[in-house]
């Protein structure tokens, strides 16, 4: 069934790993006939958690779309993963949904996960509702719950549903406020009204006067007729309420449990009702063909246009998810990639439910679905009609902070690896690898361990190669800190032509990072066409240190005496001696190892600022300075040692709960402290033993 733009509503589900996300979106299929079963995390079959990598850990990795066809409507659920690994995932659900509904569980209120779903949706002006779930639980508590929401985002949250407690303090109903009306919920979810409990009156009466209240704040008609003392309609509560949610000064609240379908149409009805629908959602930015860059505005008759907002790779091809933001799609349509400039033919349309694709003739104007076997399409491409050719705002992914090396448990795979990940990060743009030459590793840089885990488990799956993660080495460099003069002499005696080569070098630090090559000779005693004979010799050895194997810079290299031989010189024997030069004089110049330091930048809450800088004591970094950010936190400045960052993605987010994020950038080398060299040195000792 085709549904127009009015009567489509994209929603997200934001909110803590954990909190039912997951179990809400199964209880809305479920009781809207979109599926015969009701699955379970715990059982590892739900509709939306249907990656082999999902049903083992029992939590959502990557973003599921989930239609819901309810009264009329077509709801596309987003059902997005709740553990920080994953946020690039949410990202991706952001831009394709016009609205979010925010999970919250009875038993911990507002959570961090919450908060920053709540922070996301503020920052791109995003309306919203809050849902509390599991309010039917064991330890729930749903008025903690409300008062904890009361308490981080202030009086503008309304609740539009009351729970109906037993005397054990059990919730068996609930109460809809604006209709004042309460229900019981048989087994399968299916909802009996009631009358309203004599001791949820006053509640009911309370509820709704602030309900009154907020609506008569989004105009001044409501207000005047709120102050005359008369009653709103329905339809006014209605139409108020959305207003409200609209410009983002109201924000409803459900409650209910996805187990027992507690809630869970009034969540529904909640969703059709005051959500708004694709053309009235936040507007995208877009840039034309002149550059110049404004609000896209979604229109069923305007030119086709389309974002691509996801992209998925299974063994049957690949689908680039996307919404339609104007007009509508068919396949075989040709339609420009603004990002190429290119023109190509749509393939098959599918409308996506979990793993499920069902083709479609054609996506209506504010629709999600996919579009299959689209190999030059990546994720945050915009497909435009050939007459307007517009290019849609990227997607703000997190910065990779965690770097791990990768490496096949068998050798010779690394060509294995390395296609894997190519086709992997097709899939997930919040990581990127490369092949570090200078440490010798494959290294990945991502959001966390836990994503890096799991890379590592489908890198099994659908590639069938074993891998092994580790440490990333630190890009160590060496210097000299004094002036040697030494002389590398090269001769060899063999049947006809000999070998000789005689150089006396002056090795000093130099002023610039790469090497400085001076000749000095005069005289002839080293003839001019072995110079750079010479110097392509002393270009090689410096790549490897005497220290520990790392590349010297620093250094200045001054050929200013040696001696030749008419027949056995040649330009190898020049540069095998400068080498041999390098080899004796290096250990004499007072060498050092130079460590790589970085420019760090924490936000955190001001609750723990201690335990953060006294963190970063411990890693040899220097505070330069603190900087509020403007909401109600501090930005750390710091210079730290990359040797120390290895694990800083993961000890951050333990000692701020989660609330706090990094960037950390390569500022400079400077000269590391005996006890560390030391270290990199026994370090790179073991690691060339190993590799040999």
């Amino acid at each position: 069934m085709s549904y127009s733009a009015q009567n489509i509503r994209n929603v997200c589900l934001l909110g803590h790993g954990g909190n039912g996300k997951t179990s809400l979106a199964e209880s809305m299929l479920y009781l809207t006939g979109g599926t015969d079963r009701l699955g379970k995390v715990s059982d590892g079959n739900t509709v939306s958690d249907y990656d082999p990598e999902e049903s083992k850990r029992q939590i959502s990795i990557s973003t599921s779309i989930l239609p819901v066809e309810y009264d009329g409507c077509k709801i596309n659920v987003l059902d997005t993963p709740g553990y920080f690994d994953f946020s690039g995932e949410v990202m991706e659900a952001l831009q394709a949904a016009d609205a979010a509904v925010i999970v919250c569980s009875a038993k911990s209120g507002m959570s961090v996960g919450a908060e920053k779903a709540w922070k996301y949706c503020a920052d791109r002006k995003l309306p919203r509702i809050l849902y509390v779930s599991k309010t039917d639980e064991d330890n729930a508590d749903y008025n903690a719950a409300f008062a904890s929401m009361r308490e981080h985002l202030g009086k503008n949250v309304a609740p539009i549903v009351a729970p109906i407690w037993d005397a054990d303090k059990k919730v068996i109903g609930i109460i809809d406020v604006l209709q004042k009306r309460a229900f019981e919920f048989g087994d399968k979810g299916q909802r009996m009204e009631i009358d309203v409990p004599e001791d949820k009156l006053p509640v009911l009466d309370e509820l709704y006067d602030a309900l009154k209240e907020s609506v008569a704040e989004t105009s001044e008609a409501m207000m005047d007729k709120y102050f005359a003392g008369e009653d709103f309609s329905y339809a006014e509560m209605i139409q108020g309420l959305r207003q409200g949610v609209k410009d983002l000064s109201l924000f409803p609240v459900v409650c209910g449990s996805a187990y027992t379908g507690l809630g869970t149409r009034m969540l529904l009805d909640t969703i059709i009702e005051l959500l708004p629908n694709p053309l009235e959602g936040r507007p995208l930015m877009g840039e034309n063909a002149s550059g110049e860059v404004d609000e896209f505005v979604a229109a069923p008759g305007a030119l086709p246009a389309a974002f691509v907002w996801k992209t998925v790779s299974d063994q049957y091809g690949k689908y680039s998810y996307i919404k339609v933001l104007s007009g509508s799609i068919k396949p075989d349509m040709p339609m420009v990639n603004a990002r190429t400039g290119e023109t190509e033919k749509l393939g098959r349309l599918y409308q996506i439910r979990g793993k499920k694709a069902e083709e479609v003739k054609e996506l209506q104007c504010g629709d999600i679905g996919a579009v299959g076997k689209m190999e030059k399409l990546r994720t945050g491409d915009t497909l435009c009609d050939p007459r307007k050719v517009v290019r849609i705002e990227p997607i703000p992914f997190p910065e990779p902070c965690y770097s791990v090396a990768v490496a096949p448990k068998a050798k010779g795979q690394e060509d294995k690896i390395a296609s894997g990940l190519t086709r992997l990060g097709e899939e997930d743009l919040t990581f990127h690898w490369i092949n570090n030459a200078e440490t010798r590793q494959m290294v990945i840089s991502g959001t966390g361990d836990m994503q890096m885990d799991v890379l590592v488990s489908r890198l099994k799956s659908r590639f069938a190669v074993d891998a092994e993660l580790s440490d990333p080495r630190v890009a160590y460099r060496e210097k000299i800190r004094k002036k040697v003069e030494v002389q590398g002499r090269h001769k060899k005696q063999t049947g006809g032509h000999g070998q000789f080569g005689d150089v006396w070098m002056r090795f000093e630090p130099g002023e610039q990072e790469d090497l400085e090559f001076c000749v000095e000779v005069v005289g002839g005693a080293v003839p001019k066409n072995y110079f750079p004979a010479v110097e392509k010799g002393m270009r090689e050895a410096v790549v490897h240190g005497v220290l520990a194997g790392y590349p010297v810079v620093n250094l200045k290299a001054t050929l200013f005496d040696g001696s030749y031989h008419p027949v056995d010189s040649s330009e190898m024997a020049f540069k095998t001696a400068v080498q041999l030069a390098y080899k004796a004089g290096m250990p004499q110049a007072s060498p050092v190892l130079l460590e790589p330091i970085g420019e760090l930048k924490v936000s955190i809450p001001d609750s723990y600022m201690g335990d953060v800088i006294g963190d970063l004591n411990k890693r040899r970094g220097r505070v330069l300075g603190m900087t509020p950010d403007g909401e109600g936190g501090q930005i750390v400045e710091a210079e730290v040692p990359m040797a120390e960052m290895g694990r800083y993605a993961i000890d951050l987010r333990s000692m701020t709960q989660s609330r706090g994020s990094f960037t950390f950038h390569f500022i400079r080398y400077e000269e590391a402290p005996p006890a560390a060299q030391e270290k990199a040195i026994e370090a790179a000792k073991a690691m060339a033993e190993l590799d040999a």
